[in-house]
């Protein structure tokens, strides 16, 4: 497998421009500029590159829903708030590689015709964002962005917007909302930031790994992408391991390989020889799954969706057989119920609930009418809301119970034996 994100981890001083270019860096950008927009997207869609962000949507169709007759400005986000439990993928290449996510901006920005970007940083990215200011005034003063782009007369800004530390951030329209200085609350959809962005206007969001992957498709090309991993999950990823396994990290890997031969190759295998209960695919938010389950999953979207899961942010957390679901449960409850930005009813009392039912059931206090009132409050949250974050809690925490209830049931708080009965 060619290395698509990762050839430059491992490479001395890799976040510094001369030693990215040394390796290739920017071909990519100037070869895009010498083509037409309409060749960037139609490349990008035939390599079969899907956002990197989690939800896997087709990234060249994804910019072509830009409307053509709208005169406002357009805009690029890029979305580098990387908050998901067990992910840390972008923070790799904000540190190790970020010439390389700005030659994607460059490719992207020229591609939808955005003569503004922002990079919208996570807010504990403290490191990572002198880093990323420092890789955009070596590329500026190069003349690869600017007022002109390799000489060629497209002006482009990228400016760097540092976040405050909110999950919600993370979706797309908080994001935007937060940018524009207000309070960081997702938008109600339609209209999409296709035609209503940022400042009302076309806005193209992209996450750092999609744009990272560019320059590999505009130097080696669509077709030498599409052909690693399956017909409908193509390309490479990274994905990042931890948890119960022997060498937790970051590894890029081709799509579709079987999930055990990542966990027992790159992850090391189980900690202390210890055997595998189960692991939490995507990031936190995704469905857990059980180890018999993982003995047939593959890293790609259509093996996933098969196994009632997602690929999500490729955030792989291994859990070993001493792990306690009931309290691994209450762990991932109270970080949503922590991070709901409470604008939904059924998302801010909800989550709040279930974290609440999930503690009691944690610390042995809980009936099992907690338990199905648990599964209740999980169905009147998911799809209720504006945004995904009440998903992204009742999904998990309704696989957990379902998944593992012998052991839910195993906490539950006896109940009283009449007296006449003793």
């Amino acid at each position: 497998m060619e290395l698509v994100l990762s050839a430059n981890f491992d490479v001395p001083n890799s976040h510094q421009i001369a030693v990215y270019e040394s390796r290739g860096g920017y071909q990519a950008a100037s070869k895009a500029l010498a083509m037409t927009p309409e060749q960037i997207i139609d490349e990008v869609k035939a390599s079969g590159l899907r956002g990197r962000g989690g939800a896997g949507f087709p990234t060249g169709l994804k910019w072509s829903f830009l409307p053509k007759d709208n005169p406002k400005p357009r805009y690029l986000c890029i979305n580098a708030d990387e908050s998901e439990p067990g992910t840390f993928k972008d923070r790799k290449i904000l540190e190790k590689d970020p010439h390389r996510m700005i030659e994607g901006i460059i490719i992207a920005a020229y591609a939808i015709q955005s003569h503004t970007a922002y990079i919208y940083y996570r807010g504990e990215f403290c490191d990572q964002g002198r880093t990323i200011d420092a890789a955009l005034a070596e590329a500026k003063a190069k003349g690869y962005f600017g007022d002109t782009c390799f000489g060629h007369d497209f002006k482009l800004e990228i400016h760097t917007h540092r976040g405050a530390g909110a999950y919600i951030c993370g979706e797309e329209t908080g994001l935007i909302e937060s940018l524009e200085g207000k309070k960081g609350q997702p938008r109600l959809k339609p209209p999409f930031p296709a035609t209503h962005g940022v400042f009302q206007c076309p806005t193209i969001v992209n996450n750092v790994e999609t744009l990272a992957t560019l320059p590999f498709i505009l130097t080696q090309g669509a077709a030498a992408y599409a052909a690693m991993g399956t017909p409908k999950s193509a390309g490479t990823r990274l994905m990042c391991i931890s948890g119960h396994v022997n060498n937790p990290g970051v590894y890029e890997i081709e799509m579709g390989l079987p999930m055990l031969d990542f966990i027992n190759n790159q992850g090391g295998g189980m900690r202390n020889g210890k055997k595998m209960k189960a692991l939490i695919p995507g990031g936190s938010s995704t469905p857990i799954i059980t180890a018999k389950e993982a003995e047939t999953l593959k890293l790609d979207y259509e093996s996933m969706a098969e196994h009632g899961t997602m690929f999500g942010s490729g955030g792989l957390m291994v859990l070993d057989e001493d792990t306690d679901i009931v309290d691994a449960m209450r762990v991932l409850l109270r970080f949503y119920a922590h991070e709901s930005c409470g604008q939904c009813t059924p998302c801010r009392e909800g989550t709040d609930w279930v974290y609440k039912i999930a503690k009691r059931l944690s610390e042995g206090s809980g009936t099992e009418e907690d338990i199905k009132t648990l599964l209740e409050l999980c169905d009147n949250m998911e799809g209720k809301t504006i945004c995904p974050l009440a998903a992204a809690a009742s999904m998990p925490a309704r696989s957990y119970v379902m998944k593992f209830k012998d052991e839910f049931l195993a906490k539950v708080k006896p109940t009283a034996v009449p007296a006449g009965a003793r």
